[in-house]
């Protein structure tokens, strides 16, 4: 049984080899036990605090198989982007150049670096094991943390942000980082990228220009990457995009990889998620359809994906085996959602 829940301090050997595979770009996930070992430790320290409203807190979440106990996975949410130092974003215009004598009317698309998204939530640091892509597994790793949202909306904003990565070859080699980026910072896309993890994209991004970029003036491979995804990436992109996520209005400063961005309240998860008590069975049923699971709760919070023959209205029933690896009992409330 797969199942998932906060970090802790103990996963940081596991937490550390995930990041090790994770595809360049997650600089939320850096293959560095320090910057993760402080990663686990303000996430541990958000769990435990009292929060009336969303503030600097972030949430580190892994994916556990419990007869193995090993991580499979790991995701996360910031409370608010950019709220210790400017989350910057490229925004796609349009300029409108005219020439009344000429009869000429020309619309150009061009990119202008700006924090539009500061203090909306963040989801951030995906990863899963390649075998477990395409599975109920990935909708869990990514999903549960909005039924989190769900049950704990003080925490964070009323819109939730989230960077793609974007497009880079074989060799880690991202035109639209050449073609921007490199001319203000010369290193290569992957080394670029490394030293985001290891400090922050903060200083890497005040070197970029913050003026306005006119898209044609790029190069061909360049344009053809702004909003194309990594293909490590297409997983977490195609879920949250069935999510009700959009996309077109912001791209990365870095590989013009789409930045996806919803209301809380359009959020398919958030929106369509429901409570149910529970009733704890042996004799309770296997089949059925596969459903989301949550026990809404902080530091203990866990989550999981179960084949439920469930209506709505109805008690949620569960054999003592399920009960027990989401930490709840006869009586207490689970969240629910359609996988």
């Amino acid at each position: 049984m797969l199942v998932m829940r906060p970090a802790q301090m103990a996963d940081l050997s596991e937490v550390q080899r995930l990041a090790a595979d994770s595809p360049i770009g997650v600089t939320s996930l850096p293959d560095d036990a320090g910057r993760l070992s402080d990663k686990i430790a303000a996430s541990e320290a958000s769990f435990a605090a009292e929060v009336i409203f969303n503030g600097e807190e972030s949430y580190f979440f892994v994916l556990e198989d419990l007869a193995a106990g090993r991580l499979l996975g790991c995701s996360a949410i910031v409370a608010s982007a950019g709220y210790s130092e400017p989350f910057y974003s490229f925004r796609n215009e349009t300029f409108v150049h005219a020439s009344r004598e000429l009869k000429i009317h020309n619309k150009i698309h061009v990119l202008s670096q700006c924090h539009d998204l500061t203090g909306n939530s963040l989801l951030t640091s995906f990863y899963v094991v390649p075998e477990l892509v395409r599975s109920p597994w990935s909708e869990l790793n990514s999903r549960a943390r909005l039924l989190f949202m769900a049950a704990h909306p003080e925490r964070f904003a009323e819109s939730v942000v989230t960077e793609i990565v974007g497009y880079s070859d074989e060799n880690g080699d991202s035109p639209f980082w050449d073609a921007i980026g490199r001319n203000f910072f010369n290193v290569n896309y992957a080394e670029a990228e490394r030293l985001c993890g290891l400090k922050s994209r903060t200083f890497l991004a005040e070197l970029m220009p913050h003026y306005p970029i006119y898209v044609p003036l790029l190069p061909d491979a360049a344009q053809e990457a702004m909003g194309q995804v990594h293909p490590r990436a297409q997983i977490t992109f195609d879920i949250l995009m069935r999510e009700g996520f959009e996309t077109d209005h912001y791209i990365d400063v870095f590989d013009g990889g789409p930045t996806l961005h919803a209301r809380v309240s359009s959020i398919r998860s958030i929106a369509q998620s429901q409570v149910a008590p529970l009733q704890v069975s042996s004799a309770a049923s296997s089949g059925g359809r596969p459903w989301l699971l949550s026990n809404g709760q902080l530091q203990d919070y866990r989550a999981t994906v179960a084949e439920l023959d469930w209506a709505p209205g109805q008690p949620l029933v569960l054999a003592p085996a399920l009960a027990a690896a989401l930490k709840v009992g006869e009586g207490d409330n689970l969240r629910l959602v359609a996988v």
